[in-house]
């Protein structure tokens, strides 16, 4: 079988000798009729061939239009794989819009999580600089300052606490 015309080649255009013709030896006048009869079917192969290409008049397959222009002019939209999908078309649409929808959304967490961030960090700092305050104001030094005013001094010998045992009979 030839591959390309999907024909046995032996059958058709062959160029080989007969099996029955020797070299050297005339062949019959079937043999002669034969080889006409090939000489005649190579013609008409070699005419057909040649007529594809200088005979623009016949009627060629419509050219199918390129998918951008179907798209654009909404002639996709006619076909029957359309038509036939449309629920499935339909939901692959709600899942996009569900994902572009989803990709603000954590844009927007993203802002609120950064401005609350930054908000922690002054409420921090604040408080970092109040307890500073606070600890050199209560600090053993300006305390013994502010108690001077007042006529009091600090204690130089550790303070001495007693205690009385109580007896329970009393």
């Amino acid at each position: 079988m030839d591959a390309v015309r999907g024909k046995a080649s032996r059958e058709k255009y062959s160029t080989e000798m007969p099996v029955n013709e020797q070299p050297g030896k005339r062949s019959s006048k079937k043999a002669a009729a034969a080889s006409e009869k090939m000489d005649a079917k190579a013609n008409t192969y070699s005419e057909k061939k040649s007529d594809k290409k200088t005979k623009p008049t016949e009627k060629a397959k419509p050219r199918r239009q390129n998918i951008l222009i179907q798209i654009l002019n909404g002639e996709i939209l006619t076909r029957d794989f359309v038509l036939n999908n449309l629920t499935f078309i339909f939901f692959i649409l709600l899942l996009l819009m569900l994902m572009v929808a989803k990709g603000y959304y954590g844009k927007q967490l993203q802002k609120d999580i950064t401005d609350l961030q930054a908000d922690l960090d002054a409420k921090t700092a604040e408080y970092i600089e109040n307890k500073a305050r606070l600890e050199e104001s209560t600090s053993r030094y300006r305390l013994v300052q502010a108690l001077e005013k007042r006529g009091l001094k600090e204690a130089v010998n550790p303070v001495k606490v007693i205690r009385l045992n109580r007896k329970e009979d009393e």
